[in-house]
């Protein structure tokens, strides 16, 4: 196993930068050490429909999980001023305070291009399930990431689409009449970003999309 350690500066937030480094680097692996402290701390707490966020001299405890070029999986833990411990799954929003150190463990070639494939590559399901939702993303956008995971977690297939040229920005501008994004569509119908997303996740009949994908696998 090959290892990588990683440097982090002052005001870098943690999450991005290993997303980005997947990305860039297209490396897939886990961590297997850290040390270091925060700013700002964000991560979701199970059965929290909102992350929570913290802000002060945060000293950050583990961090466990795995990272590729499809996406981000950490858990983190941390203590604050008065030696209580929080944790839960990292997001977006965790900025490194005067520095964090990482020791990453790399995975082979063939396990990441394995890792890329339930992003890259959604499993083809039958044609009144499959892919209805579609969601247009921009590169190393927050709000993008967490739109992608929170359809992850809830297992709903959907097409990644990543606007990377002008041209794609400008024919989803005018396909959604939206200047931010992510954007999100069902059946072909614009929903709107992130928040509305989020709005929807909470619906029963949006959750079942995922459940109904899984019924028809078993």
């Amino acid at each position: 196993m090959e290892t990588l350690p990683l440097e982090l500066n002052p005001g870098q937030d943690l999450h991005l930068a290993l997303a980005e480094l997947a990305v860039q680097q297209q490396l897939s692996g886990f961590v297997l050490g850290v040390v270091g402290n925060l700013s700002q701390a964000t991560f979701s707490c199970p059965g929290h429909q909102q992350p929570t966020r913290m802000s002060g001299v945060l000293e950050v405890i583990t961090l466990n999980g795995t990272f590729s070029p499809s996406g981000v999986h950490l858990h983190l833990s941390l203590s604050d001023g008065a030696c209580q411990v929080w944790g839960g799954h990292l997001e977006p929003g965790t900025v490194v305070l005067k520095g964090a150190q990482l020791l990453l463990g790399l995975s082979g070639l063939p396990n990441a291009q394995a890792s890329q494939q339930p992003v890259q590559q959604p499993i083809q399901e039958p044609d009144q399930f499959n892919e209805r939702v579609e969601l247009a993303v921009l590169p190393g956008c927050p709000w993008s990431l967490r739109a992608r995971q929170l359809l992850e977690r809830l297992s709903i297939p959907h097409r990644l689409e990543t606007i990377e040229t002008d041209d794609r920005y400008e024919a989803y501008r005018q396909r959604s009449g939206m200047n931010t994004f992510p954007q999100i569509f069902i059946d072909g119908d614009v929903v709107g970003g992130y928040d509305d997303l989020a709005e929807l996740s909470l619906q029963p009949s949006f959750r079942a999309l995922g459940q109904q994908v899984e019924s028809l696998s078993v």
